[in-house]
């Protein structure tokens, strides 16, 4: 197991650390309810350093990029960042992941931490005709996520960049807390605001201090990786190993829109088949009626207890006090307002399909 720059700064916290995908990472700190509403009503920080970072650069980085992903990167200015995805040949997905371009043809690609690896060797596979320059440079950066409606009022004194003038998924590269070349995006995974700081390994403990300095009057804490899978649940966000696999196609999963057909890229014909003849299975939300918690794997049923799909995500909401999940299901049951059932143990808990998010600020 890996640990990231914070390892001790996380255990004098008492954080309850725990292995995920191949790190020491906190969880949680005073509770995943405690901590999530603190990220929906002030500002919390997430140590998410274990995430990959891949540079691509030269002349056919472009070329490279928009043959193994699933957007148009082409569209992206610099200062812009972009959710994709790498489809594989068989119509699923390989990873998703967060393009930003850097420089004219300097694209960085920050992908799951669970699948640097795996990214890492199809990027590679493909690159051979293109002979882009890779680099992993995952080792070598930290990550922390500022969220919540109060964090750019919070970090504000941090940075003579202007905060409130990044727009969603756009980032800029300035100082903060003191360190030059930092890069600010905000892009989010937990639909209550903010931004995210890369810096150096090396730079991450002066900044994580100066950040809880600054955000003392704020109430500001740091927030552990359950709160941020029940965060991102809440707007429907989809999570690589649950949602989506690579057996999922991003037509089936409602990534249609992070699906660019103007241009050629793996298994794009396919995909283009599958999106205009309509796919069979389709991801929905949904919440349950009655009191429960849908879990991850636990079966769909219809009306007669017949099993029709999984959840692939689901919690008791925090922020909504009602159970609520993802799950795929027949496209013909697909549409908001029908009705299925969740088995929690030997109980079938009714519940309602509904358009995404379940949270709404």
């Amino acid at each position: 197991m890996k640990k990231i720059s914070l390892n001790e700064t996380h255990l004098a916290l008492e954080a309850k650390m725990v292995p995920f995908a191949g790190f020491y990472m906190p969880v949680q700190y005073e509770g995943v309810t405690a901590e999530h509403l603190t990220v929906r009503k002030s500002v919390g920080v997430f140590d998410v350093s274990h995430m990959g970072e891949f540079l691509v650069t030269g002349e056919n980085a472009l070329a490279l990029i928009q043959k193994i992903t699933s957007n148009d990167a082409s569209k992206l200015e610099i200062g812009d960042a972009q959710y994709s995805c790498f489809p594989n040949e068989n119509n699923g997905i390989v990873d998703d992941l967060i393009c930003y371009r850097i420089e004219k043809d300097t694209y960085l690609l920050v992908v799951n931490a669970s699948n640097i690896e795996k990214d890492w060797n199809w990027i590679s596979k493909y690159n051979d005709t293109f002979g882009a320059e890779l680099k992993d440079v995952s080792d070598e950066y930290s990550l922390l996520a500022i969220q919540g409606p109060k964090a750019i009022e919070a970090m504000q004194s941090l940075s003579s960049l202007d905060l409130a003038d990044i727009p969603y998924y756009t980032f800029k590269i300035g100082d903060f807390a003191g360190i030059e070349n930092v890069l600010i995006s905000a892009t989010g995974y937990t639909g209550s605001g903010g931004f995210e700081i890369y810096c150096k390994n090396s730079e991450v403990l002066h900044i994580w201090n100066k950040v809880f300095e600054a955000g003392s009057t704020y109430g500001i804490k740091p927030i552990g990786l359950a709160a941020r899978d029940t965060l991102r649940l809440e707007m429907g966000y989809c999570l690589y190993g649950n949602d989506i696999n690579d057996s999922t196609s991003p037509i089936e999963a409602g990534l249609g829109w992070i699906t660019k057909f103007t241009k050629n890229f793996v298994n794009s014909t396919n995909l283009k088949t599958q999106k205009e003849d309509g796919v069979r299975k389709k991801l929905v939300a949904f919440e349950l009626n009655e009191r429960g918690i849908p879990r991850h794997d636990y079966a769909i049923v219809d009306a007669q207890g017949k099993q029709i799909g999984v959840v692939t995500s689901g919690t008791m909401s925090p922020s909504l006090s009602k159970g609520i999940g993802m799950g795929y299901v027949p496209k013909e049951i697909s549409k908001s307002g029908n009705k299925i059932f969740i088995q929690v143990r030997k109980k079938q808990i009714p519940a309602t399909i509904i358009k995404l998010p379940f949270y709404k600020s």
